[in-house]
């Protein structure tokens, strides 16, 4: 199977613009970290992963002077025009504000910049709550390189933050999409589909063996088109466009329904607010909303189709 695709277009989803400089030669300096907290500002969040927010519902990040002195467990995530950004848990401080905000809702109303930080902040603060202990032999792991290095404190093993791959991918059979949906999803909403990938397996054949036992098509090739970091908690999408036979679709364990659409039900779809469900007597589908690669992908394939009208 090919892995090779054209040029991919701009990317427009949340988490993926405005990201800081991660300056990676700071995280083992303390002493330029504890000069820059004063001015830095500081992405505080609730141990549910909700940020703390303003009385508008935007992101609110004091600087380091107002909340005290740096928490022994803040992570430094990088810098943005000279300041430095991080994050730390709100138990952890004395700081309050007037709002919460969940990362999905975050994505869709924050500028694009806010929302990656908050992206990123969640990832490494879910990471730390749920890394405390050494997987090799148990004993409690410290962090250390400005919270993006765990290392026990038994065994003097190291360990690095998490991120699973994932695949997800638009299939075509050259006219039709197939889209499929879980019995957990609003009412009528459809999406491209995905998988983690498996030990030993390249992206090319986790796309393969995941259209299969989803859907029961057969991809015969597929090239790679963009990523996006999902941090739910703490995945990374890789989007492909896949051709498949035209087999019909059985689903398995995973999905309610798969099924092709053509072009006028794909349009259809996007034309609708990917984040509210359809009414019960409404015809029609809703494709996932402008934050996912998903929806992306399927703007993808439309637009090839429409260029060969």
């Amino acid at each position: 199977m090919s892995s090779a695709g054209p040029q991919s277009p701009r990317v427009p989803f949340s988490f993926v613009e405005g990201a800081l400089d991660r300056a990676d030669a700071l995280r083992d300096d303390s002493d330029a970290l504890a000069t820059l907290w004063p001015t830095a500002r500081v992405v505080l969040l609730e141990d549910d992963g909700r940020a703390l927010a303003d009385a508008d519902q935007q992101l609110f990040a004091p600087v380091g002077a107002s909340v005290g002195g740096m928490p022994a467990a803040a992570v430094f995530l990088g810098l943005r025009d000279g300041i430095a950004w991080f994050a730390a848990r709100a138990a952890t401080v004395v700081c309050d504000a007037p709002q919460r905000m969940d990362l999905r809702a975050a994505a869709g109303a924050w500028h694009a910049a806010d929302a990656t930080v908050f992206a990123q902040a969640r990832a490494l603060l879910h990471w730390h709550a749920r890394h405390r202990f050494c997987g090799a032999c148990g004993s409690e792991v410290a962090f250390v390189r400005a919270g993006w290095l765990g290392r026990c404190l038994q065994c003097g093993s190291d360990h690095y933050p998490r991120t699973d791959q994932a695949m997800i991918a638009a299939v075509t059979d050259g006219s039709r999409l197939l889209l499929g949906r879980q019995a957990s999803w609003p009412s009528r909403r459809y999406s491209v589909l995905a998988g983690f990938v498996e030990p030993g397996e390249s992206l090319e054949q986790t796309v393969a063996r995941e259209v299969f036992e989803e859907a029961g098509v057969r991809v015969r090739s597929c090239h790679y088109m963009a990523s996006q970091p999902w941090p739910f908690p703490g995945s990374l999408m890789l989007g492909f466009m896949a051709h498949a036979e035209p087999d019909d679709p059985v689903i398995g364990d995973e999905l309610e329904d798969a099924r092709w659409f053509d072009v006028d039900a794909v349009r259809a779809g996007l034309a609708r607010d990917g984040s509210e469900p359809l009414p019960d007597d409404a015809p029609g589908i809703v494709l996932s909303p402008s934050i996912s690669i998903s929806r992306w992908l399927v703007e993808q394939w439309l637009a090839e189709m429409d260029g060969r009208r």
